[in-house]
């Protein structure tokens, strides 16, 4: 099949407007998920259409936001594709350190990407990375499990239920675990995934004057929830997994539910990597009955960095990677389970889409989640995982770290959580704030 897409890119109409006249070879820094690395298996078709070639750095998810924003940061001029997201982009737009890309062609149809991820890559109108994929988070669950438990997942839960729920479906002598989290230290690991729940229990991160807030109670009530539930129902060395060990686990059948990126349902309902996959059932991300979900909206998107020698080679680059010719190839290939969800209008009212069994709640889970307003209370920052200035993503670094810490029993969540008031106060005046 893969072959007779790579004699038809071949022969066919040329697909984009600006082919380069010479072959370049371009180098990529992305993400080591499964999405990205499917894409590298399919370059041979851009390669066949445009004549470059392409070099992959592929990194684990903390790595690669560090080696990125080093990069553009001194213009180390490493990489001519970025592989960044929602936060990075509007903030290295302002500052001049992506390429617009304002001049797309018509047939690409930039109106076709979902409003919510063309807004989060976007800086005063202009586009500065075009998604890949869209996501938000969800609840993934053994459905198997579930009813052993005598339960049964409401659409919309509550985190009172779900940690009801893990605690009745975790075995640990039979290493089965109620509830995988994110637990390993990072801004995009655990504090993001804190940062979201923490906006259904009430907590923010600063108020209106930018005052941090970790020494609230809607913060207290958060962190002691998340630690207590692992450490009842969660898997052994939980402040070690991010997104891709959890995945693994929750493959292996080791997890009762898995509240995360709703990207990874293809991967968990996928029987070749799965072996729960005819097992898997999808819910909203909880809540407390304050009106906010935990649920976060995000897109892995290609960008270019300004200063790069070979924008056109990128350019034509990110238009096959995020076409909607690309999102066909993917479904010839892998199937339309395997395409990369989020990003298009298009693909949701695509025949072949709409009885994937987690398209829908995918997409009301997207349209869900509102970065303008993430709070209960009010804030003076966009973001729902993350608050989009600058000083966030340092800041927040350190303050995965401490509730890393907490999780693994190296220190109480009020011990952390009093680290993370103090280290937020300091960054944040000495910012100036």
């Amino acid at each position: 099949m893969y072959l007779k897409s790579a004699l038809r890119a071949a022969t066919a109409l040329t697909v984009f407007a600006s082919t380069a006249a010479f072959a370049d070879t371009i180098t990529i820094a992305t993400v080591n998920n499964g999405d990205m690395i499917r894409m590298q298996g399919l370059t041979e078709d851009f390669t066949a259409k445009t004549g470059h070639e392409v070099e992959w750095v592929t990194l684990e998810e903390n790595v690669l936001r560090q080696r990125v924003t080093t990069d553009i940061s001194a213009k180390g001029g490493q990489f001519d594709i970025m592989t960044i997201g929602m936060y990075e982009t509007p903030i290295w737009g302002k500052n001049g350190w992506l390429v617009p890309l304002n001049d797309l062609p018509a047939d690409y149809d930039v109106d076709d990407i979902l409003p919510a991820m063309r807004g989060g890559l976007s800086h005063d109108g202009t586009l500065f990375a075009a998604p890949f994929y869209g996501e938000s988070s969800m609840i993934m669950y053994r459905t198997d499990l579930m009813e052993k438990a005598g339960l049964e997942m409401p659409a919309a839960p509550t985190w009172d239920f779900v940690a009801d729920a893990a605690r009745q479906m975790t075995d640990k002598d039979n290493e089965t675990y109620g509830i995988c989290l994110r637990g390993k230290a990072g801004w995009g690991e655990n504090a993001a995934f804190i940062t979201a729940m923490s906006n259904s229990f009430g907590a923010r991160w600063f108020d209106e004057n930018w005052a941090p807030q970790f020494d609230s109670e809607a913060w207290s009530n958060t962190l002691n929830f998340y630690i207590n539930l692992l450490n009842d129902a969660g898997p052994p060395g939980a402040s070690n997994n991010g997104f891709n060990e959890n995945l693994s686990l929750f493959q292996q059948g080791k997890c009762g539910m898995w509240i995360d990126a709703t990207v990874a349902a293809s991967f968990v309902t996928n029987p070749n990597d799965s072996t729960v996959a005819d097992k898997v059932g999808f819910a909203l991300a909880p809540d407390t009955g304050l009106g906010k979900r935990s649920n976060w909206l995000w897109a892995w998107a290609l960008a270019i960095p300004a200063g790069t020698q070979k924008e056109a080679a990128a350019k034509e680059f990110i238009q096959w990677a995020t076409s909607k010719d690309y999102i066909e190839l993917v479904a010839e290939n892998e199937g339309w389970a395997n395409v990369p969800p989020g990003a298009r209008i298009s693909l949701y009212e695509n025949a072949n889409y709409k009885d994937i069994p987690f398209a829908k709640m995918t997409l009301e889970s997207i349209l869900s989640a509102d970065p303008n307003n993430p709070t209960v209370d009010p804030v003076p920052y966009v973001g729902i995982q993350f608050a989009a200035i600058p000083e966030f993503a340092g800041i927040a670094t350190q303050v995965g770290q401490e509730f890393s810490a907490a999780l693994a029993g190296q220190q109480t969540a009020e011990e952390a959580l009093a680290k993370a008031q103090a280290l937020t106060a300091d960054e944040m005046e000495a910012a100036g704030y």
